[in-house]
């Protein structure tokens, strides 16, 4: 748990630094800060427009009363794509963006369902009903 603690406060950002300082030389400051919030702005929309698509399949499966299993993946994959949109970066904006679209997104889909079903199988992911 510590190492990734490590890397999301201090590896990520430096990494994302790194870049904003290095496409700064290429393109310009000014071009970059635009640029930054650019994709924040795009990403917002786009996140809230796949978000809503994702929400919508959520209720049309459970009205429809069957388990919303890939639209519930779907919907966290765009939760996180957004959110990796709105930080200040290049990378995590390409990871965003590539998590909204609706084409490469299921490669997410399935890592986090891998990932989910062996926390599962493990034990160590439980589901608790109050």
């Amino acid at each position: 748990m510590l190492k990734w603690l490590v890397a999301a406060i201090i590896v990520i950002p430096a990494i994302e630094l790194w870049g904003i300082i290095r496409m700064g030389h290429l393109i310009g400051g000014w071009w970059t800060f635009g640029l930054i919030l650019l994709t924040g702005f795009l990403g917002a929309k786009l996140a809230s427009s796949e978000g809503r698509k994702a929400f919508a399949d959520v209720q049309a499966q459970l009205q429809s009363g069957r388990p919303p299993g890939h639209a519930m993946l779907n919907g966290i994959c765009v939760l996180i794509g957004g959110l990796l949109l709105l930080l200040p970066g290049f990378f995590s904006d390409i990871v965003g963006i590539t998590l909204l679209l609706p084409m490469t997104r299921p490669f997410y889909r399935m890592l986090l369902y891998r990932w989910l079903e062996k926390k599962v199988r493990n034990g160590s992911f439980v589901i608790r009903r109050r």
